[in-house]
């Protein structure tokens, strides 16, 4: 059996921006609450927190002021993933190098990698650190699916223990599940999935959700695995009136407004994104009244 990097609620936590780059002071404040919640892992430079916009040296000082932050009182991932391999490398071992526990590895986006190419750019990243590696498919974004059978040969490598599983495809999931076991654990990317995949035999969630209520959603996950099923999925069915909301625009546009809603002094996304529209507003203001009440 593979190392399982954690169990349960993983937050994709978003990322602060300010005119002068990154707002630690809001960023230091959320990573704070998350811990205080019991979140049993966060995840920085994801697509959550907006890598795609931000330079490498601003990866790296968040990176290393997570990882400091944090001082292992939860575990830390650290999403590395790019369309150059050589990159990846390199940020890769940055990260492993200021004590990351893991790595989270989106597929190469635009260039549209072959299987097989997926296969030798995860092998190649793979040889270059030691720290757990969890795949990343989330095909509506980057136009790439891992297959089942590419997953199958990617488990056979060491320290690739995990896959991030957005593609919204069940029987796909399921498939992984049957051909991987327990060589490939299995972390649901869409927090409307989250029971269901944890049926299939995933260990957890790396969530947007939980940024909103990570409470919730790490007892929604620890209820399933402790054989709390009916509890568990109520709770799934009555969070799906929020995490549309959260969707109802590309993330994180939504949760980063839901932050500022908090008081989290979030600002808005970077562009190309832009802030969330006057119309949602008013919605995600409703549903977070109603759920605070």
């Amino acid at each position: 059996m593979k190392e399982k990097v954690f169990v349960g609620c993983g937050t994709a936590i978003a990322t602060p921006f300010s005119e002068d780059g990154i707002n630690y002071e809001a960023f230091g404040n959320l990573i704070e609450d998350q811990i205080k919640n019991g979140i049993d892992a966060i995840i920085v430079c994801g697509t959550t927190g907006e890598s795609s916009t931000m330079s490498n040296e601003e990866k790296k000082e968040v990176i290393k002021y997570a990882i400091d932050k944090i001082n292992k009182r939860t575990k830390v991932i650290v999403g590395t993933g790019g369309n150059n391999t050589k990159n990846v490398i390199e940020l890769s071992m940055y990260a492993e190098q200021m004590g990351a526990d893991a790595l989270l590895i989106v597929t190469p986006y635009y260039n549209k990698a072959t299987q097989n190419g997926l296969v030798i750019h995860y092998k190649t990243i793979a040889e270059h650190v030691n720290i757990p590696i969890i795949l990343y498919s989330v095909p509506s974004r980057t136009g790439v699916n891992i297959l089942p059978e590419t997953c199958l040969e990617l488990s056979k490598i060491k320290n690739i223990v995990a896959i991030k599983e957005a593609s919204g495809n069940i029987s796909q999931i399921a498939k992984i599940a049957s051909l991987c076991r327990d060589n490939l654990h299995i972390y649901s990317g869409n927090d409307d999935q989250t029971i269901p995949i944890l049926s299939l035999g995933g260990i957890g969630v790396i969530s947007v959700l939980s940024n909103i209520m990570p409470k919730y959603t790490c007892q929604m996950v620890h209820k399933y695995l402790n054989g709390e099923v009916k509890e568990a999925c109520k709770m799934q069915l009555d969070s799906l009136e929020l995490i549309n909301m959260l969707f109802c625009e590309v993330n994180p546009i939504p949760v980063k407004y839901a932050l500022n809603l908090l008081g989290y002094n979030y600002g808005i996304p970077r562009l190309p994104l832009t802030e969330l529209s006057i119309a949602n507003q008013e919605k995600m203001a409703k549903i977070l009244k109603k759920i605070n009440k």
